[in-house]
């Protein structure tokens, strides 16, 4: 069955409990981490993710946009995350392994994530070590960014490799998933999909997440 990750990013922080109690049928929440440095915006940090954690039971699938991330997984795992994904650009190979290591040391899950410009081939130093790789269908940063298509080139790639080396590794896409393009993702080999606005700005939240597993 394809997963569904609402962004918390369009959830209502005035009110943060209430605003997630309709997409409990989800799978996961996506909680996306920005520092200002690796991308040009600055979103949640450590007191918030202990809201967020306390808000919900859901799995919470944390996205570190952030440069160096291995300084940081560990707080971010005993913060309440299950689920850490680190950029294979923000930091040297041999730094990202180490990040890897911490995050599967405190038993959560962990993964890889790649740009919009960053072949597949750079997941595959890592491919052992991770439970997901998720692959950016919009350029990491903002909301509300168009869906790249010219990625499922990408997603299949990898998903042929998750196929031959990794069954049991999902493989995730982020950015501009919408009823228009869920299936665009699904065909392409995605079977978890992060959804903001199209999941918290639809009148029907839970007939939304089930229409996007397609």
């Amino acid at each position: 069955m394809v997963k569904i990750a609402p962004s918390v990013l369009s959830a209502d922080f005035s009110n943060l409990k209430e605003s997630l109690a309709p997409v409990a049928s989800a799978d996961y929440l996506h909680v996306d981490i920005m520092d200002g440095l690796f991308v040009p915006n600055i979103s949640l940090g450590f007191p918030v993710l202990a809201g967020i954690r306390k808000a919900t039971s859901l799995p919470l699938d944390v996205h570190l946009m952030v440069e160096r991330p291995v300084r940081y997984v560990e707080r971010f795992c005993d913060g309440g995350a299950d689920i850490v994904t680190v950029h294979v650009e923000a930091d040297t190979e041999e730094n990202i392994h180490a990040a890897l290591d911490k995050i599967r040391a405190k038993g959560k899950k962990c993964g890889v994530v790649v740009k919009p410009k960053t072949p597949a081939e750079a997941v595959l130093p890592f491919f052992d070590k991770c439970d997901i790789i998720l692959v950016m269908t919009v350029e990491p940063g903002f909301g509300g960014q168009s869906f790249m298509a010219d990625m499922m080139p990408k997603v299949s790639q990898i998903r042929s490799r998750i196929d031959q080396w990794k069954p049991q590794c999902e493989l995730e896409v982020d950015g501009g998933v919408a009823p228009g393009t869920c299936k665009t993702c699904i065909d392409a080999g995605a079977n978890v999909l992060v959804a903001g606005s199209a999941v918290f700005g639809a009148a029907d939240i839970p007939a939304r997440i089930a229409a996007l597993r397609g």
